[in-house]
Protein backbone atom coordinates (compact mmCIF):
# COMPACT_ATOMS: atom_id res chain seq x y z
CA UNK A 1 0.00 0.00 0.00
CA UNK A 2 2.56 2.09 0.97
CA UNK A 3 4.87 1.86 -2.24
CA UNK A 4 1.09 2.22 -4.18
CA UNK A 5 0.69 5.81 -2.51
CA UNK A 6 4.25 7.62 -2.80
CA UNK A 7 4.26 6.15 -6.77
CA UNK A 8 0.80 8.45 -7.36
CA UNK A 9 2.41 10.76 -5.52
CA UNK A 10 5.32 11.09 -8.10
CA UNK A 11 3.29 11.41 -10.42
CA UNK A 12 0.73 14.03 -9.92
CA UNK A 13 4.21 16.07 -8.91
CA UNK A 14 5.58 15.03 -12.64
CA UNK A 15 3.37 17.77 -14.32
CA UNK A 16 2.54 20.32 -11.30
CA UNK A 17 5.07 22.59 -13.74
CA UNK A 18 4.52 21.33 -16.93
CA UNK A 19 5.01 24.20 -19.71
CA UNK A 20 4.43 23.96 -23.41
CA UNK A 21 7.20 24.25 -26.23
CA UNK A 22 5.03 24.03 -29.23
CA UNK A 23 1.34 25.53 -29.65
CA UNK A 24 -0.74 25.72 -32.64
CA UNK A 25 -0.57 29.24 -33.94
CA UNK A 26 -4.11 30.41 -35.69
CA UNK A 27 -2.14 33.33 -37.52
CA UNK A 28 0.91 31.06 -39.07
CA UNK A 29 -1.58 28.16 -39.49
CA UNK A 30 0.06 25.20 -37.89
CA UNK A 31 2.17 24.44 -34.82
CA UNK A 32 4.73 26.57 -33.72
CA UNK A 33 7.31 27.13 -31.13
CA UNK A 34 6.15 29.53 -28.12
CA UNK A 35 7.43 31.85 -25.47
CA UNK A 36 6.66 32.15 -22.40
CA UNK A 37 5.87 35.27 -20.93
CA UNK A 38 4.96 36.63 -17.69
CA UNK A 39 1.87 38.14 -18.08
CA UNK A 40 0.73 39.34 -14.55
CA UNK A 41 1.76 38.79 -10.77
CA UNK A 42 -1.51 37.81 -8.96
CA UNK A 43 -2.39 37.66 -5.04
CA UNK A 44 -2.70 33.53 -5.42
CA UNK A 45 0.13 32.85 -8.06
CA UNK A 46 1.34 34.18 -11.45
CA UNK A 47 -0.23 34.32 -15.03
CA UNK A 48 1.98 33.70 -17.82
CA UNK A 49 1.06 33.74 -21.27
CA UNK A 50 2.39 31.84 -24.46
CA UNK A 51 3.40 33.93 -27.53
CA UNK A 52 4.29 32.47 -31.25
CA UNK A 53 8.09 32.80 -31.71
CA UNK A 54 7.30 33.95 -35.88
CA UNK A 55 4.64 36.39 -35.48
CA UNK A 56 4.03 37.14 -31.67
CA UNK A 57 0.80 36.02 -31.25
CA UNK A 58 -0.73 34.99 -27.96
CA UNK A 59 -1.67 32.01 -28.15
CA UNK A 60 -2.33 30.17 -24.74
CA UNK A 61 -1.95 31.22 -21.41
CA UNK A 62 -1.05 29.35 -17.97
CA UNK A 63 -1.58 30.08 -14.61
CA UNK A 64 0.71 28.89 -11.70
CA UNK A 65 -1.02 28.84 -8.29
CA UNK A 66 1.54 29.06 -4.93
CA UNK A 67 1.15 26.59 -2.30
CA UNK A 68 0.13 27.26 0.71
CA UNK A 69 3.72 28.11 2.95
CA UNK A 70 4.01 25.76 5.76
CA UNK A 71 3.99 27.30 9.36
CA UNK A 72 6.15 25.38 11.70
CA UNK A 73 4.90 25.86 15.41
CA UNK A 74 6.76 25.17 18.27
CA UNK A 75 5.39 24.43 21.67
Amino acid sequence: MMWEDREDEEQTRQFEKMTATHLYCNNCGRSMPVQEVLLLVLPDGELYDYRCVQCHESVGTRKETKRPSLEIKSE
